[in-house]
């Protein structure tokens, strides 16, 4: 009888049978670290399943305005295929006889992001209408989301080695560009050089314990759902160090590119403050070029100010400091859509960065919705919420339709000051809350030797001193102090919000404004609903368990009592 030779001689007996696969894993189950009793597992999944709901709820909130961001970082795109860039200069009237007098009094970049993009209303109460535009953009950004994650991590997969690798790229053609530029050494020199009265003030610290949770997407649920589909052996002590170097790495690049592009613009403000205030004082007093120059500008001025003092003051010089341009408009919305415009729009081929810039924001943005998404588009399958014979595609396409629509807050006349809203306190006291828990809830309930043991039945050895002093004492207590100070300072905060208000009298500086009452309502719902998701879930939890017990009392109960009556019949 013929037989079949393999070219690898004793093959078929090293490919284990679907019989030995089974019995291996059966093997590994038993292998793994065991609860002490069923009384402390209860404990745990009273809080681990708590905090999974307030993960996604944060995740939720978070994706609400960052996919809006992301739409307008879509609007700034789309018109960045034109030269010139319709933010570099001011628009003429309807009748063409000047130019509009919001953008004199301010500056083309200003302008076109506060009124031609989000035609901002002055007050949080003025809610306005949806704007057309935005709303074509947000459209676009939700669609192109859906499209990337219709089938879960198995096309988020494909779609993160773009969304991941370009950002590189373009932040690589941007240095190179930006040490070319004048100023971009002042301004790297300004990001490395510490402030001793920076580094005291608690709020620093603050600001960058929450960056890096949103860095590292801690708290989220995204990076646990990610870590889901790795084998149950993956090296998580490896990727955990990995992780940490080159988040660590693009943090300092990126800040190294984005400040030689400050360190530009700020240059070229200081140089232009020197030439108009040289240009005041040549015009009034009648001097020749030569005669003032920026070398002897000091001198020259106080001589002046020494013989006609009151003509000096007259001409209202500015004064000209490059450390306080560089520290200006460096946060938020502001630092993309104003700071970095400004800055594009006087390079050659400035339509070529705006191009490049945006498509870099766009990757960046896109990459953290799917870690948002996956926070809790996760934890609904795992609940079982929704029918389980309904398609992965539906139940991702309901996700992005309900967020889509909720969205439609942030296209408004005042979207802009919900943004921020949401921003400052939707991803802040209720990440702090949700880590700070589930480090406690590992450490001190599920047990740190448990956990050492789970550690190294999955890569072979248990992690060092250094990991356990970090999980036991130090991250702990870090987090806590933070979450502390926060609450401190948040509470003794005045709820105010900036606003882009034409009619101020320091305009164009933005006008500070009190919140209305009814926004204490909004603060409550966007931070304390996922913090309190955690007591309320958890409670929800320890009643139904109770209940259930009593149920299976009861239905023992009964069958006892009908054995009994059977056995009756019998005897009769």
């Amino acid at each position: 009888m013929p037989r079949l030779v393999l070219p690898n001689p004793g093959l078929e007996d090293r490919i284990p049978s679907y019989e030995e696969l089974e019995r291996r894993e059966v093997e590994e189950a038993d292998d793994r670290p065991k609860w002490d009793n069923k009384a402390q597992f209860r404990l745990f999944t009273l809080i681990v399943i708590p905090l999974g709901i307030a993960s996604m709820l944060v995740s939720f909130l978070v994706g609400l305005y960052y996919n809006s961001i992301i739409a307008l970082v879509m609007w700034y795109f789309f018109n960045s295929f034109q030269e010139p860039l319709p933010w570099h200069s001011c628009p003429m009237t309807e009748n063409n006889t000047g130019i509009v007098d919001e953008c004199a009094r301010s500056s083309p970049v200003d302008y076109y992001w506060y009124r031609e993009t989000l035609n901002i209303s002055t007050t949080i109460d003025d809610s306005g209408v949806i704007q057309w535009w935005l709303l074509l953009c947000l459209i676009s950004a939700w669609a192109v989301l859906y499209v990337c994650i219709i089938r879960g991590i198995e096309t988020t997969g494909k779609a993160v080695y773009v969304t991941s690798t370009l950002p590189y790229l373009v932040l690589t053609i941007f240095l190179i560009r930006g040490l070319t530029l004048k100023g971009s050494v002042d301004g790297i020199k300004f990001l490395f050089t510490p402030k001793v009265e920076e580094l005291a003030n608690p709020t620093t610290w603050l600001d960058a314990g929450a960056q890096v949770f949103y860095s590292f997407s801690l708290a989220f649920g995204g990076l646990i759902s990610f870590s889901s589909y790795n084998s149950v052996h993956n090296n998580c002590e490896r990727d955990a160090v990995i992780i940490s170097v080159i988040n660590g790495f693009t943090s300092v690049y990126a800040a190294t590119v984005i400040y030689s592009i400050i360190g530009f613009r700020a240059t070229e403000r200081y140089d232009a403050c020197f030439d108009n205030n040289i240009l005041s004082l040549t015009n009034a007093f009648d001097l020749s070029e030569t005669n003032l120059t920026r070398d002897n500008y000091d001198s020259v001025l106080q001589y002046l100010n020494s013989t006609h003092p009151a003509k000096v003051s007259e001409l209202d010089l500015k004064t000209c400091d490059l450390q306080s341009l560089l520290s200006q408009g460096v946060e938020g919305t502001g630092l993309a859509f104003i700071v970095f415009t400004e800055a594009i729009t006087k390079m050659p081929v400035s339509p070529l960065w705006s191009i490049l810039f945006f498509v870099m924001l766009f990757c960046l943005g896109l990459s953290s919705m799917f870690g948002n998404i996956e926070g809790v588009l996760g934890p609904i399958e795992d609940m079982k919420i929704l029918p389980k014979k309904w398609p992965k595609e539906l139940i991702t396409g309901l996700i992005c339709l309900v967020c889509f629509f909720i969205a439609f807050i942030f296209i408004i006349n005042s979207g802009n000051y919900w943004l921020a809203l949401f921003d400052a306190y939707a991803g802040s006291i209720p990440l702090l809350i949700i880590a700070f828990c589930e480090m406690v809830s590992v450490v001190y309930i599920y047990g740190i030797d448990r956990f050492n043991n789970d550690i190294k039945w999955m890569i072979g050895h248990k992690p060092n001193i250094f990991w356990q002093a970090t999980w036991r004492f130090i991250s702990p207590l870090i987090m806590l102090v933070i979450f502390l100070f926060y609450f401190v300072i948040k509470v003794r905060e005045e709820l105010t919000y900036i606003v882009w208000n034409p009619e101020y009298e320091d305009f164009p500086n933005l006008d500070k404004k009190f919140y209305p009452p009814w926004i204490t309502v909004v603060i409550v719902i966007l931070a304390g609903v996922p913090s309190l998701a955690i007591p309320c879930t958890a409670l929800y939890i320890f009643i139904r368990n109770q209940c259930r017990r009593k149920e299976d009392r009861q239905g023992l109960v009964h069958s006892t009592s009908v054995a009994s009556v059977n056995e009756k019949q019998n005897n009769v």
